[in-house]
């Protein structure tokens, strides 16, 4: 009977390194010089491929309403732009401006201290969660305009109004949003956190809200959006509050003027803010957190 060996230990040995020889170019160089030119202005450049998207988009619009010919039903793009520059420059937009986000700003902050709450009660327990999941299916489809004359009713003409259908379009995909991500957390990570001895709030603010952030900072956009249109809709409707327009104002007293440049102007101004919140705010916050933490591509 044949005794059992071991294997053999195979011997350990070390390379040097090749010396490169001089003006050899890396190989990592040379793929690339093989692979051809890069087109790495337009092909790595995010905003480069948006400015050249949106100068497509403008040059349509211009060969449209050139070929259209009735500037009072369709400006040209060059009209537009120059009623939207003349706005900046005598500062006409801005005071419009400034009071659509003064009242946005009250509404949007307001839904999401009522969204954080309704989420809290979700997560809580199960009675909670059931009346939650009740109210947002009612409520959710409901569109925030058409509470509009309930809200003037009740509040009168003012902020009131305006402040109460942005914090209904902003609660409801806020809270669904939340819930969701909350719910999506692993119980790994929870029982994780019980072992570091975290409890209660400790645990929730270390452990549940940044493994949920992804699916709340998707919530936000989606009720930054919701708020935006919805404010500027109302506007359209509502007219002014205390005696002050907003951007929504704006395009409608335009319109009654039969300024339709200015109108188009309005318009351009709402989706520009649109870019620069979702660029300038929403973009920073998820490249500092979720990305930063390979939580999201």
């Amino acid at each position: 009977m044949t005794a059992f060996r071991e294997p053999p230990i195979r011997p350990e040995y070390e390379l040097a390194l090749a010396t490169p020889i001089l003006g050899a170019a890396p190989l990592g160089a040379s793929m690339q010089a093989a692979a051809g030119p890069r087109w790495f202005a337009f092909g790595e450049l995010a905003w480069l491929r948006k400015a050249a998207l949106l100068l497509v988009l403008a040059l349509l619009w211009e060969a449209l309403a050139r070929w259209y010919d009735n500037e009072l039903l369709l400006p040209t793009a060059l009209a537009t732009g120059r009623a939207l520059i003349d706005g900046i420059a005598t500062g006409e937009l801005f005071g419009y401006v400034a009071v659509s986000f003064a009242v946005l700003t009250q509404g949007y902050l307001a839904g999401i201290l009522g969204a954080f709450l309704l989420t809290w009660l979700a997560v809580s327990n199960r009675l909670g969660r059931e009346l939650i999941d009740t109210l947002t299916s009612m409520f959710n489809p409901l569109p925030a305009i058409a509470l509009l004359p309930l809200a003037l009713l009740w509040f009168g003409l003012g902020k009131g109004s305006l402040i109460m259908v942005l914090m209904h379009s902003v609660m409801w995909p806020l809270t669904l949003n939340a819930c969701a991500g909350f719910r999506a957390v692993p119980e790994t990570l929870r029982m994780a956190g019980r072992n570091y001895g975290l409890k209660g709030l400790r645990l929730v603010l270390q452990i549940l809200v940044p493994a949920a952030l992804p699916a709340i900072l998707s919530g936000l956009k989606i009720a930054w959006a919701f708020a935006w249109r919805t404010l500027i809709a109302a506007e359209l409707v509502f007219g002014t509050t205390s005696g002050q327009g907003g951007l929504g104002w704006f395009i409608f007293q335009s319109r009654n003027e039969l300024f339709t440049d200015k109108v188009f102007a309005g318009l351009a101004a709402v989706i520009l803010i649109g870019l620069a919140v979702e660029h300038i705010v929403f973009q920073t916050l998820e490249r500092v957190t979720v990305r930063r933490w390979g939580m999201q591509r």
